[in-house]
């Protein structure tokens, strides 16, 4: 994800560096006044540079999921990218506004002449200019309600809604308002590829094609409740389900109104179409479900996405998997998808943090998958009876000198304190595989 925002960002700054040193750049006014004017081209080709990348992340483009690392980094890029696009508009719209601090601090001469456009082409431009003051305000509003998240999900999703359009708008503003000489150098060859690619996820997204080649129809079979706070759904997909890997996810549907959410597949793919999730409790969409799934109720489930995927390890590394919670799911496709190959399977270490062992759902389950498995090893750890995970208590049987995969599932806090002592246990040996997918 830094790699490529920091790559968009150092190619766009040349390419308009470019333009400013090679081509001449603004010219025919004082310092203050063509600073001002470069700052305002920087400031707004970064931000539309950004808000193209983000919204052609958000059409899933498969092919960017093998470069990327799958769709869960796609996603947190697509978060970021917007950030620092929102963040660059403000700038770019502070910059606009300190017309009348340098009106004040150094006059008016020295100004550089605004261009000379007539007919159609003023009337367009006087648009853009206008559609560009409001959308960024708009834009600014939502990452407001974006980074505050107490803010309810559902109607955050209703407004986001509304971003292609803001992009639409922010695109025309930045297609006729830069300079006409950008379009004869790499940066209008540059602005224009991102452009493209933006109002391609735009219309994309308007048109409601987002994933829907991967979207099949089915039913739920099943509904059960392990624990008071979980629940199993067992469902049964229509021809044209293309069957999945263990350790994915899909987005579910079981409502229009409250739209897709992402949950693992927590079973493995046994070829008749039939997958199930765990869902917890984890908010007011969740919460509700106990009470509104039944058997024979329609679903849409799309994908499957995801590369926390058993074949992607190196069998040459040492192996430790971790599971925190509902975080188990995963690793229950793929202890399941090894039942039928147990010599297959390999040497592991598998780690369950839980919050009471004893009233813990799936550690039965855990262990009747796990007895067939000679080459996993099973470890439970209840922090109601004192047994918390450390980096030194998964390191403390293992050969530090040979590489070692970590695949985690759970909660981000215990994800970066583990992360942070075996780091440092293996330095340089050590490969850490966690799919971080957040909806905002």
């Amino acid at each position: 994800m830094k790699t490529l925002l920091a790559g968009l960002i150092s190619l766009v700054t040349l390419a308009w560096g470019w333009d400013v040193l090679v081509a001449g750049g603004a010219s025919g006014g004082s310092a203050p006044w063509v600073m001002r004017q470069e700052g305002l081209y920087l400031s707004g080709l970064l931000s539309i540079a950004l808000m193209s990348l983000a919204m052609l992340l958000a059409a899933r483009p498969a092919w960017l999921e093998g470069p990327l690392g799958g769709l869960d980094r796609m996603y947190r890029t697509h978060k970021w990218a917007g950030i620092l696009a929102v963040s660059f508009a403000a700038l770019h719209w502070l910059i606009e506004m300190s017309d009348d601090i340098l009106k004040a601090l150094f006059g008016r001469s020295g100004r550089l002449p605004k261009d000379n456009d007539t007919g159609l082409l003023e009337i367009l431009r006087d648009l853009a200019e206008d559609m560009g003051e409001w959308a960024i305000y708009a834009v600014l509003a939502m990452l407001a309600l974006t980074l505050w998240k107490r803010f309810p999900y559902r109607p955050w999703r209703f407004l986001h809604q509304a971003m292609p359009v803001l992009y639409l708008m922010l695109a025309f503003h930045a297609l006729l308002l830069a300079p006409v000489d950008y379009w004869a150098q790499p940066v209008g060859g540059l602005l224009a590829l991102l452009l493209g690619g933006g109002v391609y996820g735009s219309v994309h997204s308007l048109a409601g094609h987002i994933g829907r080649s991967r979207r099949v129809q089915g039913k739920i079979v099943a509904v059960e409740h392990p624990a008071a706070d979980i629940v199993a759904v067992r469902c049964q997909l229509d021809q044209g389900w293309r069957g999945h890997r263990p350790g994915q996810f899909a987005f579910v549907t079981f409502d229009r109104g409250e739209g897709q959410h992402p949950f693992t597949i927590a079973s493995a793919d046994r070829g008749d179409r039939t997958i199930s999730f765990q869902i917890k409790a984890l908010g007011d969409y969740t919460r509700g479900l106990t009470d509104r799934l039944q058997p024979g109720q329609a679903v849409t489930v799309e994908g499957p996405y995801g590369r926390f995927d058993l074949a992607r390890r190196n069998p040459r590394a040492q192996q430790i998997w971790v599971a925190a919670g509902i975080g188990v799911t995963p690793f229950l496709a793929w202890l399941e998808s090894l039942q039928d190959k147990p010599d297959q399977a390999p040497v592991a270490d598998l780690h369950y943090c839980t919050r009471d062992r004893d009233a813990d759902p799936f550690i039965a389950r855990l262990e009747s998958l796990c007895a067939s498995l000679p080459g996993i090893k099973l470890q439970v750890h209840g922090s109601r009876q004192g047994e918390v995970l450390t980096a030194a208590g998964m390191v403390a049987a293992k050969d530090r000198s040979r590489r070692t995969e970590v695949w985690f599932c759970g909660p981000q806090g215990l994800s970066e304190k583990l992360r942070k002592g075996l780091d440092a246990a293996w330095p340089g040996n050590l490969r850490f595989h966690q799919e971080a997918f957040e909806m905002r």
